[in-house]
């Protein structure tokens, strides 16, 4: 038996636009996915899940996972769930050249599905590392971001980029420009979270980004400007960059309100995610926006006072309200 763990993640900036090559700075957060693995003497795979914001399943199949579980949430988290499992299972098989093996695989999560903190990228990262030290292969944290990042495009139809794996698998704060991804440092960042208790289905969103960025030149130009304000935002970040902590913090703030605005634009926004948004600003928060893919799930502030936490547990929508330590470690093997 083998037992990974591996961390969500939030961006500080750059989602949807990193899908295009433009730079985006995801930053790994101490909420994990662990995965258990312990081969079987067939080919079959058995998957039990439970805090993955679903009541908890179990289901065993050959194959594929065809045969959909049936729980009371929306099947496109479900699919998404088995999916993520499913993909991961055929990446270890082929790193430690094991086509035929099978698993009895455990998922447990604090990480919210569909919410944009990484969780399919965490259950992916944490399940290739077990499986493949169970089949006795040690993959470097690289090697682990790429097998996970060819499960994730696999599932999203070749439309995921390796930003929040890459996060998962080597943690803390991380660069990623097309396929360059590379630790950068950074300053302890006052990470606030806010979760409106939903889910955006990332598939959609992207193809509806996508689809905007093709019909008009106007939201071309602002998958641009995200990437150009992920560039300056690299420059505040850097620890060498001449500015005091608070002007740091004050500037990243300004930065991260600027780019909720043009991910607003492209449509990828919420009612709820707005509204907390705003409750994190008017709380005296740094800056706020959605985090990942959007339609739902969690927004991230700077705040270093108890003040946007409180506003945003008080803010109608808001269904959970947390400070995010950042993760210095990636994928963890358990002991």
């Amino acid at each position: 038996m083998t037992v990974s763990s591996a961390p969500g993640k939030v961006y500080l900036f750059g989602e949807h636009a990193v899908v295009y090559g433009e730079p985006a700075v995801p930053c790994a957060i101490e909420r994990r996915a662990t995965v258990t693995v312990e081969t079987r003497d067939d080919d079959h795979v058995r998957v039990e899940a439970s805090d993955l914001s679903l009541d908890g399943f179990t289901v065993e199949y050959a194959g594929s996972t065809g045969d959909r579980p049936d729980v009371d949430v929306p099947a496109s988290l479900v699919d998404a769930a088995m999916g993520y499992v499913d993909a991961a299972v055929e990446q270890a098989r082929e790193a430690a050249d094991a086509p035929d093996a099978g698993f009895d695989i455990t998922v447990e999560s604090s990480i919210p599905l569909g919410a944009g903190l990484g969780s399919s990228a965490a259950v992916t990262v944490a399940g290739i590392d077990a499986a493949t030290r169970e089949l006795g292969r040690e993959l470097s944290a690289r090697e682990l971001a790429d097998y996970a990042y060819r499960a994730e495009s696999a599932v999203q139809d070749g439309q995921a980029s390796r930003a929040d794996t890459f996060c998962s698998a080597v943690g803390g704060a991380v660069r990623v420009e097309g396929d360059d991804c590379r630790s950068i440092e950074a300053p302890d960042l006052p990470i606030v979270v806010g979760f409106d208790g939903g889910a955006g289905d990332t598939g959609e969103l992207v193809a509806g980004v996508r689809a905007l960025k093709e019909e008009y030149d106007f939201a071309a130009d602002t998958v641009a400007t995200i990437g150009d304000l992920v560039r300056i935002g690299e420059r505040v970040l850097d620890p060498e960059a001449d500015a005091g902590a608070d002007d740091r913090l004050a500037e990243l703030g300004r930065l991260m309100n600027f780019n909720h605005g043009l991910l607003e634009s492209l449509g990828v926004s919420s009612r709820s995610l707005d509204s907390m948004v705003w409750a994190a600003r008017e709380a005296g928060a740094h800056g706020a926006k959605l985090t990942g893919a959007g339609g739902g799930g969690c927004i991230v502030a700077l705040d270093s006072t108890p003040e946007t936490l409180t506003a945003l547990r008080f803010t109608p929508g808001c269904e959970e309200a947390f400070r995010a330590e950042l993760a210095t470690d990636g994928v963890r093997r358990v002991e």
